[in-house]
């Protein structure tokens, strides 16, 4: 079964950084899309960003261009997500999940769909306070 856990959450000050880790077991890592979403109280999940190692692809939301930057070693099957520059209405629960399809494709909102990826993971808190 795909299982993915992620680590990493923590409570930091606006403007500080974190590195969130997914890691995989499984299934063949290069197999899939790896992506991160969040999840804030009242909010629907929404996705924040992908990476494809097979075809060398990523993708960002465009509320965290510019500040997060996904990566992956596919020898320690794992995938980070580092945080900079982060704000207030980032604080969610953030998941891991894989797409099978190994791309980062999107929806026709120009958006992460959250149907199409499995093995959701435990989750990690991330706050940051004002």
């Amino acid at each position: 079964e795909v299982q993915l856990v992620e680590s990493g959450g923590g409570l930091v000050q606006a403007g500080g950084s974190l590195r969130l880790s997914c890691a995989a077991s499984g299934f063949t890592f290069d197999d899939y899309a790896i992506g991160w979403f969040r999840q804030a109280p009242g909010k629907e999940r929404e996705g924040v960003s992908c990476i494809s190692s097979t075809q060398g692809s990523t993708y960002y939301a465009d509320s965290v261009k510019g500040r997060f930057t996904i990566s992956s070693d596919n020898a320690k099957n794992t995938v980070y997500l580092q945080m900079n520059s982060l704000k207030p209405e980032d604080t969610a629960t953030y998941y891991c999940a894989a797409d099978t399809v190994s791309v980062c494709r999107l929806t026709d909102a120009l958006t992460m769909g959250v149907p199409w990826y499995n093995g959701w993971g435990q989750g990690t808190q991330v706050t940051v306070s004002s």
